[in-house]
């Protein structure tokens, strides 16, 4: 379950960039969180993304922490980079690099600047894209996050650019929570990469058709997953399924009660033990110490029970 085939398909981690004192990112200690997930059972690392706080980075820093994970010799074929942003030539160079490097496959946000901007704009942004890379091997899994980006990606524009070039587009990742919407791409296009951005939701969208996830509590619970993924066509009655989407469940609702990606960090830091891990770039913040402590307090019964 990877990139390597036509459509991305499994559990891919949201993945949470660490950073150092001078809050840019940590490339040794990323490189470690990244084997974790891996060893987890995740099945790929969707970096650079709304998680890993990409979109508080600079192109340099992009690049320099994508080169410094294929070096440390995780295969480019379970890598899935961000590489949409504001700018076309910039979204063009972060691709090509990514495709420099081995990796095929990335995750691309439409434009998110200017706002109310219609699909024949959002079209031609993403056919420029591909363009002018040109690059046969390119595939890309749209990003629907209407809530952050305020530019949603409708079936129509789905549709049209699948006809255009129905090699390159090959999935999507909606995080929009609206598991109708989910339901709907994967009838209304066979064969094309529905992946969920909300953990709870793999397990009913994997049995409707789509392709797995690209979530953020997986950076918690990459196990759980793992397992509802392999095991998505047992039996509700099946006890360890029910336990682990149990666990995924809770897990959701453990980091979603204070800020997400603050949380996120946090519990990386209780597991690793290295506080660095909280440093959030400005404008995210760390937790307060009354969330903190709350926090850690309800991870450590959630840990009791399960």
């Amino acid at each position: 379950m990877s990139t390597s085939s036509l459509h991305p398909h499994g559990v891919f981690s949201a993945a949470l960039t660490p950073l150092d004192a001078e809050l840019a990112p940590d490339h040794a200690r990323f490189v470690e969180h990244c084997r974790y997930l891996l060893d987890e059972g995740c099945d790929g690392i969707a970096l650079l993304g709304t998680t890993g706080e990409a979109n508080s980075f600079s192109l340099a820093e992009r690049t320099a922490l994508l080169e410094a994970v294929v070096a440390a010799g995780i295969s480019p074929q379970r890598l899935l980079p961000g590489t949409g942003v504001a700018a076309l030539t910039e979204t063009v160079a972060l691709t090509r690099h990514a495709l420099s490097l081995g990796v095929e496959t990335v995750v691309m946000l439409p434009p998110f600047y200017y706002k109310n901007v219609s699909d024949d704009g959002i079209y031609a942004s993403y056919s420029e894209v591909v363009q002018r890379i040109g690059d046969k091997r390119l595939k890309v899994v749209l990003y629907h996050y209407p809530q952050m980006s305020a530019q949603p990606i409708s079936h129509a524009l789905i549709e049209r650019l699948r006809k255009a070039y129905p090699a390159t587009f090959t999935g999507i990742k909606d995080s929009s929570g609206d598991f109708a919407n989910m339901t709907a791409m994967v009838e209304r296009f066979p064969g094309f990469a529905v992946l969920g951005g909300a953990d709870p939701l793999m397990l009913p969208l994997l049995r409707k058709g789509g392709a797995g996830c690209i979530t953020a509590t997986s950076n918690v619970v990459a196990r759980s997953l793992a397992y509802v993924f392999k095991h998505f066509g047992d039996s509700d009655d099946d006890p360890a399924l029910k336990a682990a989407q149990a666990r995924i469940v809770k897990a959701r609702e453990l980091v979603s009660r204070f800020p997400q990606m603050a949380s996120l960090k946090a519990l990386a830091a209780d597991r690793t033990k290295h506080a660095g891990w909280q440093r959030l770039r400005p404008p995210l913040e760390s937790l307060p110490p009354d969330q903190l402590k709350e926090l850690l307090a309800n991870a450590a019964a959630f840990a009791a029970a399960f």
